[in-house]
Formats: structure tokens, C-alpha cells, sequence
């Protein structure tokens, strides 16, 4: 068997017991053309030294996250829940304060995990409680308590329900606002980042407080939303064929060269392999120049129908 290959870990600010986090995770949000199951795709994904998983209430994947962890301590291809990290989300149905220990102890049922390293809140927005729809109807939305929200969620870290607690596609103003009050503060902030939506100011604000970024997207995919400002990009194909390297493999090493953590979805064997071989070589001065010039345009414009007008508090 082929030696699996290290992922470098950072350590996450305001996590019980110091916890790090390995700076490249799976992507396991439910892709319509995959030939793989969720399962498989964790279970390789182990084989091949991945040790982060990212996973949500509202993919309907925990099931099979859990299935694959389980599986894999049977097999011997790690030797304790504690070597991975494995990331959830809240659904916004479940952004209600009396809903959020009850909502994070199922997803640990589905997940038949112990414990969660990090829980997030998946998006700022909480409508009534109920089923997970998708587009989120803008009718059903209802006033965020962010305060008794977050109160809950530093309630699970102090259970040991979960070792961070954190904040997914949070604009400054709402990471504002959450800091203002939190006793515990967000470890994370998973947003989209990748070369077509580099997201400086908002990478600069969680710096300087010590907030982690994750990326989502960061290979910009959704082939159903038109081109692909990075995949198809000829500034990275040329940056790509200078360094002998995939498309891929150049912006993974932007995000780690950035000190973002990201995660990558990919149930692909070759491209799960390709994406962990971004550790051993760099991007130029000249690399960065030419990436600067890249258009810049969000691709994930929300969950809602219609879209909000103040998610993103025009960032």
C-alpha cells in the first residue's frame, strides 16, 4: 500500500484542549454525478491521509461520514476517533437557541461520534423550525437571536459535545456583531474563498482576530452556474503548466500559502491524490502577480429565493 501522505495541522484559537486542525478537509456536501458513495469516498480519502471531514446536517451525508469512520477504525487504518477532525453544521432551522444542544446530539447519533472538533452555524439566517429545504424559502425566515444562538453553542464546547465552535459565510459586520458578545469566540469562518473571490478584506478582518478561514469552493466548481473562473482560467493554466502542476494544485497552494485551511470536495481516487501533493513546492512573486489580476466575482450568491439583499452587507 502506497504511504499516505501528512497534512499539515494549525492549531484552532478557543478550542477545548488546543485542537488542530489539518489545513486540508473533504468536501462531503452530496454531488448529483458521482459514480462513489459518500462512504467509499471518506474511507479512500483515509487510506490516502486525509484526516479532516466536513460535513452538514442539511447534506444528509452524516450517516454515511459516521458509517466510514466506523469502518475504518474496524480496519486499522487509524487507530482512534482522535486522529481525525470531522466538522458540522447547523441547519438554519435549527439556528434557535432552545434547538442547538438537541440538533448538535443528533448529528452525533447519525455520525456515531462521541464528540464533534468543530460545530458551525451553516448560514446567518434561521427560519421556523422544520424540514431542511433547499432554496430556503425567504417567506419561512424569521428573526436571528444570534446572542442565545451562540450562548447554546458555547454551552455544547463547555459539555464537550464539541472541542470549537464557529461561523460559516459570516460577512465582517456579522463577525462584528458575534464578537461583541461571545464569551467563547468563533474559531472558524468557513466562506467561499478561491483565486476567482480572493475575499482579502474579509481574510485581513478574521487575521487580525484570530478567526481561522476555511475555504468552500475553492476550486469554484458548479459547472450548472456557467464557466468556471478558475478551472477554466488561462492565467492558471499557464501558471499550471510552468510548475508541471494541475489547475488544481495551484490554487490549493494559493489557499496554504494564504494560511487558510480549505476544504476540497473531490470523490475522485486520482484528484483526492493530486490534491494533497501541494506541500513541497511554491508559488512566485510573478505566480501572485499574474493571480492578482484574475476576475473576481462571488459564486455562491446564498441559499435563499430570492436572494437577500443584506447577507453579504455588501462586502
Amino acid at each position: 500500500m502506497a504511504a499516505t501522505l501528512t497534512v499539515p495541522k494549525i492549531v484552532l484559537p478557543s478550542s477545548t484542549g488546543q485542537r488542530k486542525i489539518p489545513v486540508m478537509g473533504l468536501g462531503t456536501a452530496p454531488e448529483a454525478t458521482s459514480k462513489v458513495t459518500t462512504k467509499d469516498a471518506v474511507l479512500e480519502a483515509i487510506k490516502q491521509g486525509y484526516r479532516h471531514f466536513d460535513a452538514a446536517a442539511a447534506y444528509g451525508v452524516e450517516h454515511s461520514v459516521g458509517e466510514a469512520i466506523a469502518e475504518a477504525l474496524k480496519l486499522g487504518l487509524i487507530s482512534s476517533r482522535d486522529e481525525l477532525f470531522v466538522t458540522s453544521k447547523l441547519w438554519v432551522t435549527d439556528n434557535h437557541p432552545h434547538l442547538i444542544i438537541p440538533a448538535l446530539k443528533k448529528s452525533l447519533r447519525t455520525l456515531q461520534l462521541e464528540y464533534l472538533d468543530l460545530i458551525l452555524i451553516h448560514w446567518p439566517i434561521t427560519t421556523k423550525p422544520g424540514e431542511v429545504k433547499y432554496p430556503i424559502e425567504v417567506s419561512d425566515i424569521v428573526e436571528f437571536d444570534l446572542k442565545g444562538v451562540w450562548t447554546s453553542l458555547e454551552e455544547c464546547q463547555k459539555l464537550g459535545l464539541t472541542k470549537a465552535i464557529g461561523a460559516s459565510n459570516f460577512s465582517i459586520k456579522k463577525l462584528e456583531k458575534l464578537l461583541s458578545f461571545a464569551t467563547i469566540p468563533p474559531a472558524v469562518n468557513q466562506v467561499e474563498v478561491n483565486l476567482g473571490w480572493q475575499q482579502e478584506k474579509l481574510r485581513a478582518f478574521c487575521k487580525e482576530k484570530g478567526i481561522i478561514v476555511t475555504a468552500f469552493s475553492p476550486l469554484r466548481k458548479g459547472a450548472s452556474r456557467g464557466a468556471n473562473l478558475v478551472m477554466d482560467n488561462d492565467i492558471l493554466k499557464e501558471l499550471a503548466d510552468a510548475h508541471g502542476k494541475t489547475i488544481a494544485q495551484i490554487c490549493l497552494r494559493w489557499l496554504y500559502e494564504q494560511g487558510l485551511t480549505f476544504v476540497v470536495k473531490s470523490y475522485d481516487k486520482e484528484r483526492m491524490n493530486q490534491n494533497l501533493k501541494i506541500f513541497d513546492w511554491s508559488l512566485t512573486e510573478d505566480d501572485y502577480k499574474k493571480i492578482s489580476e484574475i476576475h473576481q466575482e462571488r459564486l455562491i450568491k446564498g441559499p435563499t429565493k430570492p436572494l437577500l439583499d443584506d447577507l453579504w452587507d455588501e462586502e
